[in-house]
């Protein structure tokens, strides 16, 4: 990995691990709407890998590779943010969702059902399961997207940092237990759909297969879990 003068080779480095950001990338398109192109998201993951090489100074190996991914993985969802690709009457459709699902919760201090929800929103279930549909991918880039206007954003107010005081550990505690509580409350489906894309990586086609619906069920599904999370969370 080094050179004769010593120095370390990063142009074969880059050659090395070029395999592993396209790994990442086809993962992450699995995620996104098909209007993302694949070669922007290794573009922007090979940017990353290079930043790695260039910040990473404890010597190579499987230390360096799980370094690699977090740069890597972080370049491609800042692309994404930086090219905006998800409609903002979108975004502000599924906080509509979120909106809805938090208030039928304290109505009926319970997980509001889908037709409750599409009910609550003045639309037909076709039209709020489509909504959920045209909604994948939207928790990747904008899970963090908790603050409106010029607010800091949900994640620096409440996630510690490496720096964090004992008060702002205390808080990303805090957030954490939020988050597994909501993920506990989650309905049987969709805490099955969230383990299974998760814990096990298995992809929506296989998903389906295992819960014996179609995968653009299972991506409603998803989609749908996704807004509950978000929606406790921001009523925190």
């Amino acid at each position: 990995m080094y050179k004769a003068s010593g120095k370390l080779d990063k142009e074969q480095l880059v050659m090395q691990y070029a395999p592993l950001v396209k790994r990442i990338a086809y993962h992450l398109m699995a995620k996104l709407p098909a209007s993302v192109q694949a070669e922007d998201i290794i573009q922007n993951g090979m940017l990353g890998l290079i930043d790695a090489i260039n910040r990473y100074e404890e010597g190579l190996g499987a230390q360096f590779e799980t370094y690699a991914v977090q740069r890597i993985r972080g370049a491609m969802l800042d692309g994404l943010r930086e090219n905006d690709w998800l409609p903002r009457s979108l975004r502000r459709d599924m906080r509509k969702i979120e909106s809805a699902i938090n208030a039928l919760e304290q109505q009926y201090g319970r997980q509001p059902t889908e037709t409750e929800l599409a009910k609550a929103l003045d639309m037909s279930l076709a039209e709020y399961q489509k909504m959920l549909q045209e909604a994948r991918g939207y928790q990747l880039v904008y899970f963090e997207d908790f603050g409106e206007g010029d607010e800091e954003d949900f994640l620096e107010r409440h996630v510690a940092s490496g720096e964090a005081d004992p008060l702002a550990r205390l808080m990303d505690k805090d957030l954490r237990d939020v988050l597994i509580r909501a993920i506990e409350d989650l309905p049987d489906r969709e805490k099955t759909v969230m383990g299974l894309y998760y814990e096990e990586e298995l992809n929506l086609r296989e998903i389906g297969e295992i819960l014996g619906v179609s995968e653009s069920r299972v991506c409603q599904l998803h989609s749908q879990a996704i807004a509950r999370l978000r929606s406790r969370l921001m009523s925190k």
